[in-house]
């Protein structure tokens, strides 16, 4: 780590070695973790706040590349935020550094050793082949975590689960209100070949382009855009499974609001149906983000409202 010299890798300041336990000393990072971070003022940021996030962690990755690292375990747990909202690559306990072989320049582990099965390319779950193609798959997986304010990649998947549905050739649907561009980007980083994905330089330079032309953020993806369905069906919950609405708020991950609900007599699927966004602002959801995830999920549940319907002969 004390070789890396750039303004989106975390910076070592010292270690501890005279003492038990011993200790890494890095500059300090005032929002912690960016997944944590982004759960916590979801719904918060501007669309070009959130690029310029993604544009910091690609500028970072791309600085390690060059000098011929592979992380190995990019994810928005391991990228630290700062005040200003710069984000810098950390936790370098998996990277490896790669030796100049043109004929396989590629890190092999001859270990098992443990994977972050939900981050990592196909290749590299089956081979143990890690290299900078690798690390733009996870990094595929990191602008889906922030465009989604730090949802969990695949949801409540097993593991297995997620190789299986990644063999076949799913992969992950936009998030809500997800530009298509961006979307397009991460669909580009989970190319199955590896030497098809695009270079961290690449990436940086279409974030860029993005910035400059906000216009192109705002075309928003389908839910439905090139993504195969079966993964598309864990992002709307089926109301019927429910017996409360306190049930579904915590599918939703809006929880927090369940006192809200009780304490404003939403208590049945029905009047929930029903409600608009003058109703969530009168009951105390405040956050932007918050109530279009929410009136996004009950629009949903209309719908299956709807299905569900008797047809009268």
């Amino acid at each position: 780590m004390g070789q890396f010299d750039h303004p989106n890798i975390i910076h070592l300041e010292g270690v501890v070695t005279k003492s038990r336990p011993v200790m890494i000393v890095t500059e300090f990072m005032e929002n912690c973790a960016l997944d944590s971070f982004l759960r916590l003022n979801d719904g918060q940021f501007t669309v070009i706040q959130l690029v310029g996030m993604l544009r910091g962690i690609a500028a970072g990755m791309k600085y390690l590349s060059e000098m011929n690292y592979v992380h190995r375990d990019l994810a928005a747990r391991n990228i630290l935020v700062n005040s200003n909202l710069v984000c810098k690559v950390s936790d370098f306990g998996l990277s490896r550094f790669l030796e100049d072989d043109p004929s396989d320049p590629t890190y092999t582990s001859s270990l098992g050793g443990k994977i972050p099965i939900r981050w990592t390319a196909p290749e590299a779950i089956a081979y143990r082949k890690f290299t900078s193609a690798s690390d733009v798959w996870s990094y595929g997986i990191v602008m889906w975590e922030v465009m989604s304010y730090g949802e969990r990649p695949y949801w409540d998947m097993s593991n297995q689960d997620v190789i299986n549905a990644v063999e076949q050739d799913y992969r992950l649907p936009p998030p809500m209100d997800c530009p298509t561009a961006l979307h397009q980007l991460m669909l580009d980083c989970w190319v199955r070949d590896r030497n098809l994905r695009p270079k961290f330089a690449q990436i940086v330079n279409t974030l860029d382009k993005l910035i400059r032309n906000a216009a192109s953020l705002k075309v928003i993806a389908n839910v439905q855009s090139g993504v195969s369905q079966p993964l598309l069906d864990r992002t709307v919950p089926d109301y019927t499974t429910f017996t409360t609405v306190g049930d579904w708020l915590d599918a939703i991950k809006m929880g927090r609001y369940k006192e809200n609900f009780g304490n404003a007599g939403f208590a049945s699927f029905d009047l929930v149906a029903q409600m608009t966004a003058e109703d969530l602002l009168r009951i105390g959801v405040t956050l932007a983000g918050h109530q279009k995830k929410i009136l996004s999920s009950i629009q949903d549940m209309r719908l299956q409202m709807n299905q569900t319907l008797p047809v009268q002969v």
